[in-house]
């Protein structure tokens, strides 16, 4: 498939990552992964692996303890320009109206108003929220909050885009149509994206290579290359013989992770507080 302006950028590369919470739960152990410019990758586990802890790192919200994640050869910080996070809640202003949302990240660079009143107008448009500019975030609905909030992120033309279970709140007729817009945005943009998620057949359905995570401090537990062919229709792609190979394999694989030692009670709660506290 050939992407639109390829903004991706250099490789995205962890190196021999470590980290821990503060009462020595280690959660990755020597972690490596290359993900190269303009990639999809999605990361699929179950509940306690780790998934916003790794993309937390990614984003430079947590540092590790040891080894390194860098993005064009330069440590990744949250002020990073050429980074942009989609959160699981869209996370809109509620006192500031939809095109004053998209904007933000712009206003807060210093963009004179003309300036960035273009981009967000741009942005809102590649969404489908032409028309929709002076909304307040409760007149909109789920869906129209959240392609708000990839709008605001597109303003910035991130190279790496972190996308933390984006549509997991929304019900399954308009995820697959939220999905099928996120991947006609990627093809225009071509931006890199790491893309968390605990669907498996949505994983399939976006990525190109797949990380399934082990439990703490097991890092990754198996990578599955997607070779299903692209540009995807969810049809026909559902309809293919490989898609539910794909999704057999990864079942399978999900099956042998739950079966590794669990995390105890305590354990899981420093997990998910660390998580939300990111």
């Amino acid at each position: 498939m050939t992407k639109g302006n390829h903004i991706g950028g250099d490789n995205l590369v962890i190196e021999d990552l470590n980290f821990a919470y503060s009462n020595n739960l280690k959660i990755f152990e020597k972690l490596n992964i290359d993900v190269k410019p303009g990639e999809f990758l999605a990361v699929l586990g179950p509940s306690g692996c780790g998934k916003t802890t790794f993309l937390n790192l990614l984003a430079g919200f947590y540092q590790p303890d040891s080894g390194t994640s860098q993005l064009r050869g330069e440590a990744i910080t949250p002020e990073d320009p050429h980074l942009g996070y989609i959160f699981q809640a869209a996370n809109l202003f509620p006192w500031l109206n939809t095109i004053e949302n998209v904007e933000f990240g712009l206003r807060m660079t210093g963009m004179g108003p003309e300036k960035r009143r273009e981009i967000a107008l741009k942005n809102l448009e590649m969404v489908g929220l032409k028309g929709f500019e002076e909304f307040l975030p409760n007149k909109l609905s789920g869906g129209m909050r959240q392609r708000a909030s990839i709008a605001r992120a597109l303003c910035l033309e991130p190279h790496l885009l972190l996308m933390d279970e984006p549509f997991s709140a929304l019900d399954e007729i308009l995820r697959d149509k939220m999905n099928d817009e996120l991947l006609q945005l990627w093809d225009q943009l071509g931006q890199t994206i790491v893309f968390i998620t605990h669907s498996i057949e949505e994983a399939i359905y976006l990525s190109d290579r797949i990380l399934v995570l082990a439990r703490p401090p097991g890092g990754i537990y198996k990578e599955v290359i997607n070779k299903l062919p692209r540009p995807r229709d969810l049809r026909e792609t559902k309809s293919s013989e490989l898609f539910w190979e794909y999704k057999k394999e990864l079942n399978n694989l999900i099956q042998e992770v739950q079966a590794q030692a669990p995390l105890d009670e305590s354990e899981i709660a420093e997990l998910e507080l660390g998580a939300k506290n990111g």
